[in-house]
């Protein structure tokens, strides 16, 4: 019983200091959505938005590797309690990317139309979640 005091001081510093290591919330790609991206950088970053355009970002602290992707939109229906399929777009990136916005062009509207909850993926070639974010649209 003697030895079982002494060690327990020893085990409960092993306990606190012995498996101290880092965790982070987020340690992949993020997704979040601004009102615009533009040659001053993202303008009105939110995950609350009126009906219209908005633009999907993406940042992470390595290169994605990524160059065909698709930006997908599901629409949560209250009386199901599930995510439908809305939309989706495809892009061409860079390989060594690690921000990336993606905004209305010539193929893809990026346009939420209907209020609503959103969950937004971004999707590698072979149509893979790479990071996703929800997004709340109001009239």
């Amino acid at each position: 019983m003697k030895k079982l005091q002494l060690l327990l001081p020893f085990l409960l510093l092993f306990v606190l200091f012995g498996f101290n290591s880092n965790s982070y919330a987020q340690n992949g790609p993020v997704l979040y959505f601004c009102e615009y991206y533009g040659s001053a950088g993202e303008t009105g970053i939110s995950d609350r938005f009126t009906t219209g355009f908005l633009t999907v970002m993406v940042k992470c602290d390595y290169a994605l590797g990524l160059t065909d992707v698709t930006v997908q939109f599901d629409k949560y229906n209250c009386n199901t309690g599930e995510f439908k399929f809305y939309k989706s777009f495809e892009y061409n990136v860079e390989a060594d990317m690690k921000y990336i916005y993606f905004s209305k062009n010539s193929t893809s509207d990026m346009s939420f139309d209907d209020p609503g909850i959103y969950r937004v993926f971004l999707l590698d070639e072979n149509s893979r979640t790479v990071t996703s974010g929800l997004v709340e649209v109001i009239r």
